[in-house]
């Protein structure tokens, strides 16, 4: 069994801001799994999240459960809805993969990795502090700038609270499109030929 949560805020507020990359992503995954009428997300008072149920059927081997989930706790306490899914289903770190925004990362870039610190990202270390490990996926989708964007840089450093919580603008929103699409298809690639064939084939250089 895996458990693929996209982080993100709850609410119509925040639906399309930086910080909800990784809900888009998981969203955008079912919507390409099932067909329209099929992508319902159950509303879990349980497990604090949206989720849905599948059965991921490889090319080559058996069929195995796959759990998304959209935790509904707010960003700085996924940890909270990670871990109530964890125990109930008994599903260890390394099945766990999260999707989530990177502010170290340019707009346009992605990196697959297991392990390592939070970052500060707030909602990576709340799920470190639930799980009691950093031993868990992560799928970190670039949402910053380059340094050599100057003014803009410098604001998302200091205000960087305030930028994760901005809607994508302009010629964003493409890269935005096509950078979920990405998404979505790496989580493909992993779950039918393993992470590594993943990580080789949508890491940024």
């Amino acid at each position: 069994m895996k458990l693929l949560v996209g982080l993100g805020n709850p609410g119509e507020k925040y639906q399309g801001t930086r910080h909800n990359f990784g809900a888009m992503v998981v969203e955008r995954f079912l919507h390409d799994f099932e067909t329209v009428d099929k992508t319902n997300w159950e509303d879990s008072s349980k497990f604090k999240s949206d989720i849905a149920r599948l059965d991921w059927k490889p090319k080559i081997g058996p069929i195995e459960q796959v759990i998304l989930a959209k935790p509904k706790t707010y960003m700085n306490n996924s940890g909270m809805a990670v871990g109530l899914l964890a125990d109930f289903y008994k599903i260890d770190p390394e099945d766990i993969w999260i999707i989530h925004d990177e502010l170290d990362l340019p707009l346009g870039s992605m990196k697959i990795r297991i392990g390592g610190a939070a970052a500060g990202h707030h909602g990576v270390e709340s799920i470190i502090d639930a799980l009691k490990t950093d031993k868990f996926w992560r799928f970190r989708m670039g949402i910053g700038v380059s340094k050599n964007h100057g003014e803009i840089a410098k604001h998302m450093i200091h205000n960087a609270e305030d930028f994760v919580l901005h809607q994508f603008v302009g010629s964003e929103t493409s890269t935005v499109k096509k950078m979920v699409k990405r998404g979505s298809e790496a989580l493909q690639i992993a779950l039918e030929k393993g992470m590594e064939a993943s990580m080789n084939r949508y890491n940024t250089k």
